[in-house]
């Protein structure tokens, strides 16, 4: 099941244990619907940011039967604060359109990805602070692996995930994303993106190995999807206006044969 800005996560999949897919696929309608009110439609901000506040209400007085699975899965043991966090990051996203730097994207990533990630160690009952560290890791590298396929898209909707330092630092300015600009410039950003993101992702890999069964194999398949995206926009030269790089059909066989 894929969920949109999700798609680097193999959502709820067959190599999850059964008892497992209801919640993660929970977690996932939740994420995905509200990641919807912030990125999708005609809605103004301030009709986002309401709705987004009617999510919030919810978490402590669930109406709607989504958020009766959520208050569910609140009572079995998983931190109401992850949701909120997850909530807060989809309202930045309506009011905040630059990053003047990495910290500041990894803030967002902080909030807008590692929740999904303890989330789900918090359903595994595998919440060691190196498990935790590895799944921020991995849950950081893969959206940040989204904002560089999605460069294109995400101008569209006039968002630059890009740090504006960095893209001072390379020479390269908006007029690269306006006109779809590949140039030498553009390439080595890229390129300096994608190389810390896989070091960032490679960081977290050992979660994979030390989590037991079918559920190390989901991580360890989630962890090859993002590096097989990142060399996928390596492949296209690093043009992502032109070749947004995505999974396909024929690369799971190989990204299980590696996951294994």
């Amino acid at each position: 099941m894929s969920v949109g800005h999700y798609e680097n996560f193999p959502v709820a999949s067959l190599l999850l244990p059964a008892p497992l897919r209801e919640p993660v696929e929970i977690i996932y309608r939740f994420a995905r619907s509200a990641d919807d009110i912030a990125d999708e439609g005609d809605d103004p901000a301030d009709v986002r940011l309401r709705k987004l506040g009617v999510y919030r209400e919810q978490l402590a007085a669930p109406v709607d039967p989504l958020f009766h699975d959520v208050a569910r899965l609140i009572a079995q043991g998983l931190p109401v604060e992850l949701f909120a966090d997850l909530l807060d990051a989809f309202s930045q996203d309506v009011t905040k359109k630059r990053y003047e730097d990495f910290p500041t994207v990894l803030d967002y990533c902080r909030r807008s990805a590692n929740p999904v990630g303890r989330l789900l160690l918090h359903l595994f009952k595998r919440t060691t602070e190196s498990d935790l560290r590895r799944s921020d890791a991995i849950c950081t590298s893969l959206q940040l692996i989204n904002f560089w396929q999605d460069v294109d898209l995400d101008y569209a909707k006039d968002r630059v995930y890009l740090p504006q330092d960095e893209m001072a630092r390379f020479g390269v300015g908006e007029r690269h994303l306006r006109e779809k600009l590949c140039d030498s410039a553009w390439q080595t950003l890229m390129r300096f993106q994608v190389e810390r993101t896989r070091e960032l992702m490679l960081s977290g890999k050992a979660l994979g190995k030390s989590l037991p069964g079918r559920i190390g194999l989901e991580i360890r398949a989630t962890v090859q999807g993002g590096l097989r995206i990142l060399e996928k926009i390596e492949r296209a030269g690093y043009d992502v206006f032109r070749r947004r790089p995505t999974l396909k059909a024929f690369d799971w066989p190989l990204l299980l044969l590696k996951a294994v």
